[in-house]
């Protein structure tokens, strides 16, 4: 009998894999909080919530039950136009009740590529509404990733991403990493000076919005140098360029708070999240849109959506999802746990080939000095551990239900195998 890893090689192509040359798949059965186990019955700490989207775990019995009640109520119908669906309202409800100051409206996607797009369509849109059509530029910056679509590749700072694509949207420019030891102690200076000048040299008049992580996510997991989003907030609201925060991954729990934005203390013109909206339970997303956007934009036609945009099912699962950060307080239990294996993880930066140990809430990334981390990926996974390479940085990102225990295991495998790559 042919098993499933030999049909995997044979009918699938997987994202980031190399086309003709499959590898050999690590094939998953089950998952239960912070656990995983594969088809041969090996058990597994989840260290990366696979694309860091599951804040509440695998296997929760209550969403699968929220599910099934909505698809036998109503599985799908369209919501362009005047259409909608309880489920819909009540998720755009409950996230205006979450969500920073200024933020009045909700559009929903399938995911994070989409919401970029919507986002980066919108702010373009809004300024040509208002009456500067020539306002189409996005600033975006380097080791920033906002997706695979068209406009979203075209944002990522990541080149092997966008490599052989050919031309991607155009009027994308560039700014510098905001990765502090890259910088100095004066790096937030430098960034807003750099921001300053760009704006300078383009010209203010010709730029719809910028775009950027709280954190970035997979270029190492890096958080900003001290000050830096109120300084960039305020050059951009002086300059009159809308602001479009990209918080699939640190929305929902991750950095200890339901937005990364409220973290650092700003409040984005747009909001774009994704992932931990439904733990992944349900692909979903959501643009959340403040009322700088909606005053210009008011009395557009937004001709822009997707099939599923509002679907009635992931709004369901959204919204249960929620609930349970709330009552399991899980944006507290990110804070809590995230210091402790942070201090777990601390001392690995006295390690010659280590540069750098940082992180917000439980979301934290090991960056190596030139080392590939490909290699502490693989060996973590063969002793039971799932963590994630990005060049040469190690991400992680547990589900935020994890235990204690798990997480100590979870840090002494790590430690043990970032310790033998200095080889």
């Amino acid at each position: 009998m042919t098993s499933l890893a030999e049909l995997d090689k044979r009918t699938l192509i997987h994202p980031h894999s190399v086309v003709g040359a499959p590898a050999e798949p690590l094939v998953l059965d089950r998952g239960s909080g912070a656990l995983l186990w594969d088809t041969e019955g090996r058990e597994y700490i989840d260290g990366t919530c696979g694309l860091w989207q599951c804040p509440v775990g695998h296997g929760r019995a209550e969403l699968a039950s929220v599910a099934a009640e909505q698809i036998a109520r109503l599985e799908f119908f369209s919501s362009f136009g005047d259409y909608s669906n309880a489920p819909a309202i009540r998720l755009a409800e409950r996230l205006l009740s979450l969500a920073p100051n200024g933020i009045e409206r909700v559009f929903l996607t399938n995911g994070g590529s989409e919401g970029n797009e919507t986002a980066i369509k919108l702010a373009r849109l809004a300024h040509h509404h208002a009456g500067s059509p020539e306002r189409t530029v996005i600033l975006a910056r380097s080791g920033g990733y906002h997706g695979m679509g068209g406009g979203s590749l075209a944002a990522t700072g990541i080149d092997g991403l966008r490599a052989g694509f050919g031309p991607l949207l155009p009027d994308v420019e560039w700014l510098d990493k905001p990765h502090g030891i890259e910088h100095g102690p004066d790096a937030t200076e430098h960034l807003v000076a750099e921001l300053e000048r760009r704006i300078a040299e383009i010209g203010a008049h010709r730029i719809a919005a910028f775009i950027g992580e709280p954190v970035l996510g997979v270029g190492g997991m890096v958080p900003p140098p001290e000050g830096y989003w109120p300084r960039v907030q305020e050059v951009l609201r002086r300059n009159g360029i809308l602001f479009i925060a990209d918080e699939i991954v640190t929305a929902f729990g991750r950095t200890g708070h339901w937005f990364g934005s409220e973290y650092f203390g700003i409040e984005p013109d747009m909001i774009v999240t994704a992932k931990g909206i439904t733990s992944g339970y349900i692909p979903m997303g959501a643009v959340l849109i403040g009322r700088r956007v909606l005053e210009l934009a008011g009395g557009a036609t937004f001709l822009h959506g997707f099939t599923y945009n509002g679907h009635p099912v992931g709004a369901a699962v959204a919204l249960a999802n929620i609930g349970i950060i709330e009552r399991e307080n899980l944006c507290e239990r990110a804070r809590v746990l995230g210091a402790r294996l942070r201090t777990r993880l601390d001392p690995l930066a006295e390690l010659p080939h280590v540069r750098e140990v940082r992180g917000v809430g439980l979301m934290l990334g090991i960056e190596f000095d030139g080392t590939p981390a490909a290699p502490v990926q693989s060996g973590c996974r063969a002793d039971g551990v799932v963590v994630r390479a990005s060049g040469t940085s190690i991400v992680l990102s547990p589900p935020l239900v994890i235990t204690g225990e798990q997480l100590d295991t979870l840090a002494d495998v790590l430690c043990r195998h970032v310790t033998a790559a200095a080889g």
